[in-house]
């Protein structure tokens, strides 16, 4: 008789392990916190098991892993992060760009933009060590595992404040002193926006320094690249030189290229791509299935104007202001792909009520509505909120999406946070609730750009391995059970530009570490998650 107790069954589901490789039917036993067996359909007693999952006509795969996540506020509000658990991800990434730990040097405030408690507000301020942060984490749980890079802003904003300009020798000193500790405290890496004050006051030479740090500890570099539109080609030779001078493996946020001139670049950035790994250079990218991208309003400023910090006070002087948009305004700038004279600037992001109005509607309506040239609105608005105002730039083209989703190389990623709908007013860019059903619904059940086998492998396997992590990503015994079951006929993403708060349809069941967080669709409200290192961790 067989006497072997597992604590999750799940049955005659059609298993893609991550790997690739075809699927295959059976079952997945889970014991605690980790796979104990996959068997052959019914080989396992159901009465073996406090807990059977029917899993005939779905698909089982191992959990989503989502390499630039931006949950960071969000982890602090809501640990639930259901708009993530609801297409499948089990691990979120987050450190692009910013990171509240550590907090110190230069460093005004440890969150800045972001409302919290007073208490978290508190905590915050201790944060001098990167794991201190993490380890506030782990005290406080959140529903699905976490980890990060160390914030590329953040870096720069210890050793130099705002100030633009190339770090002193004391400076550079500071960064790198600053990254090794942060790579023993487990940061996967340095995480780099290099369209965004401060980081992109950083020049290549600091990057480089600090990159071969990162290096040494067995870590990643990523980065969002100086430019994806009129530079783009010249953005990714830099960066993939910045990864052969620094000896570290070099990984593309949401790869991209921006605007109709530029949208035949990409054929050659993969081309460029393909050659550099032929010669021996570590470089891959993610991206996220959308044609239009999501950042601040505050990128139609030139970098010059958040020197020091305070732009939005700044902006209220009248000859900073004039300087402003005279640059805004030079042909240079109108050339550029995120020239809002086209309908395609979309602020979604107000705080205020008067403003609630604009809402779906683009720069040059909100601008016309108000009477003001779209500069002068722009300008205007951002004073009054005092914060970046998030904005879609619909920029990109399909052809490109399904080409760059085909390369060997590339990942999935949101680029968003893990929130619920409860309670929202404002919309959010959809990939924040739909991007790994889109894939699964879109391009590999109805348009096949994706094997079902391959989709999910760029989802899992492919990311756990560009972050070291042995444990996750595949289903096989021994590793952590993080697992997700899914409808294949039905999986869909649901958010729309229109309508973002939208829950992903057709994922049945979520389990992190071997704890439910989904069941039938619904959260469970279990915290599971576990704190994730990377590889300088000591």
């Amino acid at each position: 008789m067989d006497s072997r107790t597992f604590d999750l069954l799940i049955t005659g589901a059609r298993i893609v392990d991550g790997t690739g490789n075809p699927w295959r039917r059976g079952d997945v036993a889970v014991s605690g916190h980790r796979i104990a067996e996959i068997a052959p359909p019914d080989a396992i007693p159901a009465r073996n098991a406090r807990e059977v999952v029917n899993g005939h006509g779905m698909v089982l795969a191992p959990g989503f892993i989502d390499i630039q996540s931006h949950s960071i506020s969000a982890f602090m509000a809501d640990g639930r992060s259901v708009s993530k658990v609801t297409q499948g991800v089990t691990t979120e990434i987050m450190g692009e760009l910013w990171t509240p730990a550590p907090f110190g040097g230069r460093r005004k405030e440890p969150f800045g933009w972001a409302t919290l408690s007073a208490e978290d507000e508190e905590a915050a301020s201790r944060w001098t060590r990167f794991s201190d942060w993490i380890e506030h984490l782990e005290r406080r749980r959140v529903a699905v595992n976490f980890g990060s890079f160390l914030g590329g802003g953040t870096l720069r904003e210890y050793a130099c404040g705002w100030d633009r300009g190339d770090p002193t020798p004391d400076e550079l000193q500071l960064m790198c002193r600053v990254t090794a500790e942060a790579m023993e405290d487990g940061a996967f890496g340095l995480a780099t926006a290099l369209i965004y004050p401060p980081n992109s006051f950083s020049p290549d030479s600091e990057l480089t320094e600090v990159a071969r740090v990162v290096g040494q500890h067995g870590g990643v570099y990523i980065t969002h690249i100086r430019s994806e539109g009129d530079r783009f080609l010249e953005s990714l030779e830099d960066t993939i030189r910045l990864g052969e001078e620094a000896d570290v493996p070099v990984e593309v946020y949401h790869l991209k290229v921006t605007g109709r001139p530029n949208w035949d670049k990409m054929p050659k950035a993969i081309a460029r791509i393909d050659r550099a790994r032929a010669a021996g250079v570590d470089v891959t990218a993610d991206m996220y299935p959308y044609v239009a991208s999501g950042t601040g309003l505050t990128v139609l400023l030139p970098d010059w104007a958040a020197e020091g910090g305070d732009l939005y006070d700044n902006l209220r002087e009248p000859t900073f202001r004039a300087r402003v948009r005279e640059e805004m305004l030079t042909v240079e700038a109108l050339s550029s792909q995120r020239s809002p004279s086209r309908d395609y600037v979309v602020p979604l992001g107000f705080r205020l009520t008067e403003n609630q109005g604009y809402i779906g509607k683009n720069l040059v309506q909100i601008a016309e509505e108000r009477g003001q040239h779209w500069a002068d609105a722009a300008l205007d608005l951002l004073c009054v909120e005092k914060q970046r105002i998030g904005t879609v730039f619909f920029t990109m083209t399909e052809a490109n999406l399904r080409l760059q989703l085909q390369q060997p190389w590339i990942k999935i990623s949101t680029d968003a946070a893990g929130i619920s709908p409860e309670g929202q007013t404002n919309p959010v860019h959809p990939r924040t609730y739909g991007t790994y059903t889109r894939v699964l619904g879109k391009y590999v059940r109805e348009e096949r750009v994706l094997s079902l086998e391959e989709g999910i492998r760029i989802m899992t396997s492919a990311v756990a391995d560009r972050l070291g992590l042995s444990d996750r990503g595949v289903i096989r015994p021994g590793l952590a059970a993080d697992l997700v079951l899914f409808d294949p006929d039905t999986v869909s993403d649901r958010a729309t530009f229109t309508d973002s708060h939208q829950l992903s349809t057709g994922i049945r069941g979520v389990w992190v570490n071997g704890t439910a967080v989904l069941r039938d669709g619904l959260h469970t409200g279990a915290l599971p998650g576990v704190a994730l290192r990377g590889a300088g961790a000591r």
